[in-house]
């Protein structure tokens, strides 16, 4: 925990918010209480480690080990939830998955590009079940993939982020300290990451013409590992014993 308070400083996050966060991850299963040296600390749970490995792969566009998402199979996957009469219970569900790239065709019926495994665990957790089905695509699959993922409004979300990100860039230059490369990648992520709800990671063929997501996406891969040594110092520094 006090390795963690002193990561999170610089991004402005105390203490007391750093242990709420902890005991509220412990109670939803993504961390799990043991001994480290005799001391008690935290470790992620295999829930916590499949969805960090998946994230990371659509973050940074990289291939994931095991069972994670794989070529698309040229189908839609559909997902027909049966009805779940608790509001707050039906928003988390909704977050769930559209973290998982999947988006909604009506209140109960959704689309993605894989039969993620994941799902059925979501709808486990939730005490839920659904119809899966899935369906070849066709010609209209680009103007679908277009109106279902709201394409248009997500080109111009990236546009949008990218005039923010060079500003942020901007005040991480060659003499930035540790500390301060770490604040500012972990800001450029953490803003990254939310594109992770609205943007499924179509297929080339599926997306217009100079995409504005493929600009995006070069300018963060490259600011991410121009700072990534320096903020690793840091990550080192506090993770370390004193």
């Amino acid at each position: 925990m006090a390795a963690l308070v002193r990561l999170l400083a610089p991004l402005g996050v105390q203490p007391p918010a750093v242990r709420t966060a902890v005991s509220r991850m412990v109670r939803q299963g993504w961390l799990e209480p043991i001994r480290i040296e005799g001391q008690p600390g935290y470790a992620l749970t295999a829930r916590a480690r499949r969805r960090l490995d998946d994230a990371a792969a659509r973050i940074y566009r990289t291939p994931v080990a095991g069972d994670g998402p794989g070529e698309w199979d040229r189908h839609w996957h559909l997902c027909i939830l049966r009805e779940v009469p608790n509001a707050r219970r039906r928003e988390q569900l909704a977050s769930q998955l559209s973290f998982l790239g999947w988006a909604p065709l009506s209140d109960g019926a959704w689309v993605g590009l894989r039969n993620d495994t994941e799902v059925d665990q979501i709808l486990a957790a939730e005490d839920q079940t659904a119809d899966r089905f899935r369906a070849p695509v066709d010609d209209g699959g680009l103007e679908f993939a277009r109106r279902v993922w709201r394409l248009d409004d997500l080109g111009a979300s990236y546009d949008a982020w990218l005039i923010e990100a060079k500003a942020l860039a901007e005040s991480a230059g060659d003499d930035v300290t540790d500390e301060q490369a770490f604040a500012v990648r972990s800001a450029l992520v953490h803003e990254w990451r939310k594109f992770l709800f609205v943007d499924p990671g179509l297929p080339a063929e599926l997306l217009p013409d100079d995409w504005a997501g493929t600009r995006a996406a070069a300018f963060f891969d490259f600011h991410a590992q121009r700072l990534s040594p320096a903020a690793g110092r840091f990550v080192d520094n506090c993770l370390t014993n004193h």
